[in-house]
């Protein structure tokens, strides 16, 4: 069985995205492009409600085409335990209220044994000073948590 994997809304967003010029966020680009064109077929690829209803925010045409680069990737159930995780990881955890959302992504990933959580959010989400206490806490919770990572970090060999 492949590698399962939590495509996080940036994924999309920089697939879709109209080429920056901020040097950083262009090269993001171009990895996840590789990423997505060399490597997505080596891992089963999940997505959940809540990416849905963010690649539907801005832009209507832009919307549109994040809606497609996700169509057909199955979605994961967001029960009351994902809330509860999600909660734990604001609360007792390092993730600020604020960035809930990106709370829940850890949880939905968490909580339906996902092997990789694939994101550019470095802020909340993959945050090196982070993973500590959101492993720490999903592991007091009875859940193994994701690999939080980068495209860079399944480009393979």
């Amino acid at each position: 069985m492949p590698p399962r994997v939590y495509i996080e809304t940036t994924i999309p967003s920089y697939l879709t995205g109209r080429p920056s010029r901020d040097f950083l966020i262009a090269g993001h680009q171009q990895i996840t492009h590789q990423w997505w064109e060399d490597r997505r077929h080596d891992f089963e690829l999940y997505v959940s409600q809540l990416i849905e209803d963010e690649c539907r925010g801005g832009d209507s045409n832009m919307a549109e085409k994040r809606l497609n680069i996700i169509r057909g990737i199955p979605l994961l159930e967001i029960s009351s335990d994902v809330d509860a995780l999600a909660n734990r990881l604001i609360t007792v955890g390092p993730i600020p209220k604020k960035a809930e959302v990106d709370a829940a992504h850890i949880s939905i990933a968490a909580i339906h044994r996902i092997d990789y959580l694939l994101t550019w959010n470095c802020r909340h989400i993959a945050n090196a000073e982070m993973q500590k206490s959101i492993r720490e806490i999903c592991r007091e919770a009875g859940f193994e948590p994701p690999i939080i990572c980068t495209p860079v970090e399944l480009l393979g060999e």
